[in-house]
């Protein structure tokens, strides 16, 4: 058997590294630079007010106080946004707003809250009474004490989120070179499938690895689509192959891959010799395969798209555990993203078993132990990989080593946090 280790690097090698692309800031959402952006100008990018108040020149309040007010004529008002250059004269005051510019020859601004004015729709005074000084600089925000033009403003591998986008736009960054997002096709296979909303017959059952693997992809951050399943037919399976196949930057397959009959992912691609089939020592999850699939020719002659393709076992837990061990962090690091989830050490809520000479993969639930000391891991569910719903609570993984055969209830555990 292949060790888990083993297939996350054969898994791993059929990406070849991030593609930059220019992308619109909106556009680049949950996306990674791919190089550094650096400030084309200062923010702020000029001296403006931090409070709604008065511009002042703060020598000429040196002497104010409650006993001895300096009163001053207001000579301008200054809303934010006014693009004009004002120069304040000693021994005068301007109105001015949060955000707007401070005027030549002013040192400090006095928040209206400490004079006797009001700032409001009321026709605004001729003068303005301070009781107290003001230490020169107060309530000014110095042009580029956020950010000095030419600083770098983003280094490569930042991932944005709203904030980046919030700084970019600031700046007035309308493009940035990010990852491109993967394109990835899901498939699954099995004639017993049923798309939800249409009846059931005996036997039958709702589609839901594609859906789940779809969601998982997009997770990811790719460009996931859900093609619908296809029946347990090897030309009609090759056939949608080949129709994804020129859109696609990776396929993902689920199910027809165990060694039982009627497993057509495997009977249709078995005989290219471009996907390889095998057992990974893992629990759920141990029959994987993955290669490329090869596109038939076109009606011109044309060689056919050659695109990766990783195919899935069709039990549901054992196609997300898989995912998650296998595409996610291979499908990330191919867009640049953080490949890993957080990993965590926890005691065991409870006793487990696990089968010796496999790594096992346990749903289970953090939560802080009692005393609030500790992270605790309860296992959830059986191990089986039909249990969908106890999947569906998990937000954890427990990695169970392949040398271990059990261990103890407040045993050290490694996990993988999902949510």
């Amino acid at each position: 058997m292949r060790t888990v280790a083993e297939h996350q690097a054969v898994v791993a090698a059929l990406f070849g590294p991030p593609v930059p692309v220019r992308l619109p800031v909106p556009e680049a959402l949950g996306r990674a630079t791919l190089a550094d952006v650096d400030a084309p100008l200062s923010l702020p990018g000029f001296d403006n007010s931090a409070m709604d108040g008065f511009a002042v020149l703060a020598a000429d309040l040196a002497s104010a106080g409650p006993d001895s007010p300096v009163t001053l004529p207001v000579a301008a008002d200054i809303p934010a946004g006014r693009t004009d250059t004002l120069t304040l004269a000693p021994g005068t005051a301007h109105r001015i707003m949060t955000g707007a510019p401070l005027p030549a020859g002013a040192d400090a601004v006095v928040p209206v809250e400490l004079t006797d004015a009001v700032i409001g729709p009321v026709a605004a005074a001729e003068t303005v009474t301070f009781t107290a000084p003001v230490e020169s600089g107060k309530h000014i925000r110095r042009a580029g004490s956020d950010i000095g033009r030419g600083a770098r403003a983003l280094p490569a591998g930042t991932v944005i989120g709203a904030p980046q986008v919030g700084l970019l736009a600031a700046l007035g960054i309308v493009e940035v070179t990010v990852a491109r997002p993967l394109r990835v096709e899901v498939l699954s296979t099995g004639s017993e499938l049923v798309e939800p909303g249409n009846p059931l017959q005996h036997g039958q059952i709702y589609e839901s690895n594609g859906a789940m693997l779809t969601a998982a992809a997009i997770e990811a951050g790719a460009l996931g689509r859900h093609v619908h399943f296809v029946p347990d037919d090897t030309g009609d399976f090759l056939a949608r192959l080949d129709e994804v196949a020129g859109e696609a930057d990776l396929i993902i397959t689920s199910g027809g891959v165990s060694a039982g009959a009627f497993e057509v992912v495997k009977d249709a691609l078995s005989a290219t010799g471009s996907v390889e089939f095998v057992k990974v020592a893992m629990q759920p999850g141990m029959p994987q395969g993955c290669g490329h699939h090869v596109a038939s020719a076109g009606s011109d002659g044309t060689a056919g798209p050659t695109v990766p393709i990783i195919t899935l076992p069709g039990n549901p837990v054992s196609a997300l555990v898989s995912f998650e061990v296998f595409i996610r962090p291979a499908l990330r690091t191919a867009t640049g993203l953080p490949p890993h989830r957080p990993r965590v050490t926890a005691r065991l809520g409870a006793d487990i078993r696990s089968p010796q000479g496999k790594r096992q993969f346990l749903r289970g639930v953090l939560r802080t132990d009692e005393g609030g000391s500790g992270v605790v891991v309860d296992p959830i569910g059986p191990p089986a990989s039909h249990h969908l719903r106890f999947l569906a609570e998990a937000d954890a993984l427990i990695d169970v080593p392949t040398e271990t055969d059990g261990l103890a209830a407040g045993s050290p555990v490694d996990v993988l946090v999902l949510r």
